[in-house]
């Protein structure tokens, strides 16, 4: 069975840092492209970054881009998203997915395969 577990999150406050960690069981990343997706309340879900399966090609939002970074552990067969410079409009629950395309995109069709999703609350 496919699944992507996530760890990571919390509170924190703004300016701080946090690292997302999404583990894979039952296939390897190798093989997938990934994104990282977030849902604040009331909102849609919103593609933040991805990154291709071959890995030499990554994708922010205009939101993010500067301050998330996405990467690949193939060793752990893990995905990451560290947070910096965080802000109050960060807070959301935070997804991970893979698909089985290249490249995933930004949209959640795009995706086979999801997290449980992790909140991010930052506090000003």
């Amino acid at each position: 069975e496919m699944q992507l577990v996530q760890s990571g999150g919390g509170l924190v406050q703004a300016g701080g840092s946090l690292r997302l960690s999404c583990a894979v069981a039952g296939f390897t990343f190798d093989e997938y492209a990934v994104g990282w997706f977030r849902q604040a309340p009331g909102k849609e879900r919103e593609g933040i970054a991805c990154i291709t399966s071959s890995e030499d090609s990554s994708y922010y939002a205009e939101s993010v881009k500067g301050r998330f970074t996405i990467s690949k552990d193939s060793a752990k067969n893990t995905v990451y998203l560290q947070l910096n410079s965080l802000k109050p409009e960060d807070t959301a629950v935070y997804y991970c997915a893979a698909s089985r395309r290249f490249y995933g995109g930004t949209a959640t069709g795009g995706y086979d395969y999801w997290g449980q999703g992790t909140q991010v609350t930052v506090s000003s």
